[in-house]
Parts: C-alpha cells; structure tokens; sequence
C-alpha cells in the first residue's frame, strides 16, 4: 500500500533575473482561471511542505517538466516579459517553492522553451549564455530544490555542441531542452548528427518541448486552445517518428531522450508504425531499422503528463514504467495533481511507483536520493 504525509518546510527567498511562466504564451485572466478552475491544486496551510511515502519509505519526487524565461535574454530576442503569462510570474522564488512544497514536489528541473531558432549567430550565442548562466546561478541558490536543463541554439549545431558541453561541465547542468523541430528542420537531419553524438558522449538528457506544428496554424483557429491541445502532443509525435524511422536512434543507441506530454500521439497508437511498411512497401526509403518501430519506444522516457489513470496505465504498457517521470508542465496548470495521479492509479507496484516519483529522473539527472 502506499502513503503520503505532510510535514514543515521552508520556502526560499526571490532572486532577480528570471520568471517562472507556461509552456505557451497565454493570457493573464486564462491563466488565473485556470488556476483556480475546480479540482485543479489542492492547496495546503501556507508553510506546510508535502512529504510522499510509499510503503513506509520517503520518496524524493522529482519534476522533469517546469518552465521559466529569462527577462534579459527575452530582450535580446525582441519579445516583451509581460507577454509570456503564466502564473508565479514575478514571484520567483518563495511562490515557487510554495507552489512545489502544496503539490510534493521536492525538486524540479528548469527548462527554457527555445524561441531563439530563428535568431542570428551572434545574437543566439549571447541568449544562450545569459540563460545558462542564469539557470546555473539559480540552481545554485536553491541546490536541493532546482536543477536545470542547458539551452542550446541548434540552428547552428556546432556552437550547439560548444554550449552542451560548457553548459555540463563549466556550469553543472544536467542536461539540454530542445524543441521538436529546429525552424522546421528534423532532428534526424544529418547536420545535427554532431549535436546528438555530443549528448551520447556525454551521457546526460535530452528533454524534448513541442512549439506545437505551425504547419498547421490555420487549422488550429477557433476555440480549444488547438495550437496547443494537439499542436503540442501531434509535434511530438512527428519528432519522435522521424528519428525512429530514420535510424537515428540506431546511429546514437546510447542517446537519453525524454519526452514532454507522454510522448504525443505516438504511443497511444503505436502499433501502427510497425504495419505502415508492410502495408506500403513502395514508401521504404532504404532506411533498414535495426528492431521494430515500437521497440524504440522502449529506449526512450516519458514525462506522466497524461489525464486519467487509464492512459497513464496504457502508456506504461506500452514505453515500460521505468521509462516514466514526473511532468507537471508547472506553473501552468495542466497536471497540478502529478503525485496522486501516480499514487493513485492502480496496477503499480511500490517500486514501480518509487521509480516513477523520482528514482528514474534521479538517476538520469544526477541527482542524490
């Protein structure tokens, strides 16, 4: 059986230079509507920090999914502070950590959404590194709470690679956050090949953020949010597809690949990637894959940001439990309630729960238990 409790905690003090906001631009009074939307967080006396147990032992849970921006960095780019909304915007540390302490989450990993693949050289290398050196300055303000992923500008693969490496090793972050195209180029084009044999060698994640697919940003119009409802999952999908079918994943078998949102579409409808050559043999482009499409699913992690106990039971079924992490996509409110969405959802075992909650991210991020 498992058990959860609550005990004291601490929140940490602000510091300048970065804001905590969603996963997309959205409005101020959505945001806080859906903040406040029924059955959404469950809020704790103020100064109470949420510990998990399961089967009797302290779990340290770990959120692989939560963004912020970097005001300085966001003015290089020509793009306005106030216009990435987001609740905790402005309150970086004590709201924050608050935040985390009501949801049990113990520490978090930092990540950037990349809106700099369309800048120039110079300007990129400079966002870059304010932000890395941002993230890096924070994390070290809060070590036991925060963790980061390094920025890194792909359009240009070879300073890419020069900020991974002076990211890890200078700077101490645990991985990189990337988007799921690089101005409309896919990560299994040739060019980034130097990019993931640089994270192979190295070892560490590599967190990947759909920009929804502005392909079809005229299908999205309307009601429902659809740029990011299924703009985000639907670019995952195709990010994941091309560098299984293109043999990427055979070229770095030693790559760590998460992935936001569960993954997409992909693994809710897996089994047909293994039946679309079968079926159409004539769309075979020479690309000899190693295993089975869905085998590579396998190989991969996946943050447990999915809706219902169901689908978080289907995809364990599908990408194996100990590929799964927590993701909140903090502070925006799409899963406030991640840890009694794994506690809760039956036909897990304790270990698998403990591996879920934070184990597998501990040790994919260095992370001391």
């Amino acid at each position: 059986m498992h058990t959860h409790r609550d005990v004291a905690g601490n929140a940490g003090s602000a510091m300048p230079g970065i804001a905590f906001t969603g996963c997309e631009l959205l409005g101020a009074a959505q945001a806080q509507a859906q903040a406040a939307a029924p059955g959404k967080a469950r809020t704790k006396p103020a100064g109470r920090r949420r510990e998990v147990v399961v089967a009797g032992r302290r779990v340290k849970t770990i959120d692989v999914h939560a963004h912020c921006v970097i005001p300085e960095a966001l003015d290089l780019l020509g793009l306005k502070l106030e216009d990435q909304r987001g609740p905790g915007l402005g309150e970086v540390g004590e709201r924050r950590i608050r935040e985390m302490d009501e949801q049990g989450i113990d520490v978090e990993a930092l990540s950037i959404n990349p809106q700099w693949y369309g800048a120039g050289r110079d300007v990129a290398e400079k966002v870059i590194q304010i932000q890395n050196e941002k993230l890096a300055g924070f994390c070290a303000t809060y070590p036991e709470r925060f963790v980061a992923f390094a920025s890194v500008a792909l359009q240009f693969p070879d300073l890419a690679v020069q900020q991974l490496v002076h990211g890890v090793k200078k700077l101490g972050l645990r991985g990189a956050a990337v988007g799921a195209s690089v101005a409309g180029a896919e990560f299994s084009d040739p060019r980034f090949h130097p990019f993931w044999a640089k994270a192979e060698e190295l070892g560490i994640l590599i967190f990947i953020h759909p920009q929804s697919t502005p392909q079809l940003a005229s299908r999205f119009k309307g009601n429902g949010w659809l740029a990011n409802t299924i703009g985000n999952p639907l670019d995952t999908t195709i990010a994941l597809s091309h560098l299984i079918f293109e043999g990427t994943l055979d070229r770095f078998p030693g790559l760590k690949i998460c992935s936001a949102h569960g993954g997409g579409f992909l693994p809710s409808y897996a089994p047909r990637s293994d039946n679309c050559l079968r079926v159409a043999p004539e769309m075979d482009t020479g690309v000899k894959l190693k295993k089975k499409p869905t085998e590579y699913l396998r190989d991969m992690y996946y943050d447990t940001l999915v809706f219902t106990s169901e689908a978080l039971r289907h995809l364990a079924a599908e990408v194996g439990s100990s590929r799964l992490v927590i993701g909140t996509d903090h502070p925006i409110p799409w899963q406030s309630e991640s840890v009694d969405h794994i506690l809760n959802a039956p036909g897990f075992s304790d270990e698998e729960r403990i591996a879920m909650l934070g184990g597998t991210a501990a040790r994919l991020l260095g992370i001391r238990l």
